[in-house]
């Protein structure tokens, strides 16, 4: 199996994905377990000084005026746990808990948090032992940081709570924890804290978010290609001198895929085939480099932000070199939060488009000379009316996933913590969008296939082809009188989801965007 090794520099967004749904095991670098032994060496000290220090020796956040004597820190720490795992709602997938556990854990492997490196080797325990707390949907404004997830995951830690173990099943973490061999946590000063205050749920969420979005935006290009194909569009307006001109890298990208795709058609290019001749095509058409282009552009704009956070250690206070424990602002998500917001948005577009393409196919009037809704008979046959309008309920959703969560702020702790992100919740709706896109393309790409072979007597590409007959191989059946479609278009959502799409396509234009 393969392994991740944590050191105090940070982690990659490939290690994230390996952890989070590959089950990848953890370990701790040398390196990281000195800092962590010298940034403890730093909390035990000032623990053992009469002055008050936050999260030290100190209540927390509008609490924090309170000086906590020793013999009561112990118990601050167990209880802000428990006072904080106060989730409510449905559970969080255990992708996204586990990639905040491991996000989690590499903040405290930085040497910032003053964590014991017992604690930090006990949370890689817990992540290859493969027991998942049970986080809730609601309960993080994403300042300070990803509170209540968090607080469930540290309280599984402490032996407490509900944990989802290997099998699926959840039961007691204490339970869990005894059949793996594994000790429940004592917390000592600072460690409660610094488990809770950190971006890791809206960070991890992003970072997963990243690596399905880059898979589908070049199956947006694909299923584009394949529309344009079956609408007897021109590929001229892909030329790479065009798109020099303007040269934003995403849009230059997104039109190479597609005249890689198109490379070989025998349907492009057919205006003389209309009674009334195109001089252009529509703008869904012609335009799908530019709209894909400035959704890339802004997933390299999101990936920049993941990879400085991902070497970053979030923490309030936390521990410096010098010897000093500072309080910050450094758990605010709003870095985070801004860029779960842009993509959230531009999928948003993205599937708008590809619906419009959809629409065009189906519609007798304007895709010249293909049965109206691609219908076998039409009348008799409704075709794909009702895919098109499941569809178009996904973009009116995708539109209402795209209004800004980071545009509020709603104010906590009395006032003390008046500004907050809202980035969890700009990442849960993301999710959602991230699987609507989905759905929307797999709806295009079977219009699109079905609609090229309808075009009897021309020769799509090779690269279409291939992806027709990968398609009808994972048992997508191509034209003919109406049918049972949801079972087929879910097979459609997951030869795109599952890149099957895009592997049957590199296999005949080599590696795209």
């Amino acid at each position: 199996m393969h392994t991740v090794v944590v050191g105090p520099s940070g982690v990659t967004a490939d290690d994230v994905v390996a952890v989070a749904r590959r089950g990848a095991r953890v370990e701790l670098s040398p390196e990281a377990l000195a800092a962590l032994a010298a940034a403890r060496s730093i909390v035990d000290t000032l623990a053992a000084t009469p002055e008050p220090v936050y999260g030290v020796s100190t209540g927390f956040g509008a609490l924090a005026t309170r000086h906590i004597g020793p013999e009561l820190r112990t118990r601050l720490q167990r209880n802000i746990v428990r006072s904080h795992a106060a989730g409510m709602g449905p559970r969080v997938e255990r992708e996204v808990v586990r990639a905040l556990m491991f996000l989690r854990l590499k903040t405290v492997c930085s040497g910032h948090t003053g964590v014991r490196p017992g604690t930090a080797l006990a949370m890689a325990g817990l992540l290859n032992a493969g027991i998942t707390p049970v986080v809730h949907e609601y309960g993080s404004l994403g300042c300070s940081g990803d509170l209540a997830p968090l607080s469930h995951c540290a309280l599984a830690l402490m032996g407490e709570g509900d944990a989802e173990g290997p099998d699926g099943r959840v039961r007691p973490a204490a339970e869990l924890l005894a059949e793996h061999g594994l000790a429940p946590v004592e917390l000592r000063e600072k460690e409660g804290l610094a488990l809770l205050n950190g971006t890791d749920g809206m960070l991890g969420m992003l970072v997963l978010a990243l690596a399905d979005l880059h898979s589908l935006y070049t199956s947006a290009d694909i299923t584009a290609a394949l529309s344009l194909e079956a609408l007897l569009g021109t590929d001229r307006v892909l030329a790479p001198e065009l798109h020099a001109v303007r040269p934003h890298p995403g849009q230059s990208a997104a039109a190479a895929n597609m005249a890689a795709v198109l490379k070989g058609s025998g349907l492009t290019g057919h205006f003389q085939q209309d009674e009334a001749p195109r001089v252009q095509d529509a703008y869904s058409v012609r335009c799908a480099p530019q709209v894909a282009g400035a959704g890339r552009d802004t997933l390299a704009h999101a990936r920049l932000v993941a990879d400085r956070e991902l070497a970053s250690a979030v923490d309030n206070p936390v521990v410096l070199p010098d010897g000093r424990v500072e309080s910050n602002g450094n758990f605010h998500g709003a870095p985070v939060a801004y860029v779960l917001d842009f993509l959230a948005i531009a999928a948003a577009d993205l599937a708008s488009i590809a619906e419009r393409r959809t629409d065009r196919l189906l519609d007798k009037n304007r895709s010249h000379g293909l049965p109206p809704f691609l219908a076998d008979d039409p009348g008799v046959d409704s075709g794909l009316m009702i895919a098109q309008y499941t569809q178009a309920a996904l973009v009116s959703e995708m539109k209402r996933l795209a209004v800004p969560a980071s545009a509020d702020s709603i104010p906590s702790s009395a006032m003390q913590e008046d500004h907050v992100s809202m980035g969890w919740s700009a990442a849960r709706k993301l999710r959602t969008a991230v699987a609507a896109l989905g759905r929307v393309l797999a709806v295009e790409l079977y219009a699109a296939t079905r609609a090229i072979e309808l075009r009897r007597g021309l020769t799509p590409a090779p690269a279409s082809r291939a992806a027709i007959d990968a398609l009808r191989a994972a048992g997508v059946e191509g034209p003919g009188p109406d049918r049972f479609l949801a079972p087929e278009l879910e097979l459609a959502d997951a030869f795109v989801r599952d890149g099957a799409l895009l592997a049957a396509v590199e296999r005949v234009t080599g590696p795209l965007a």
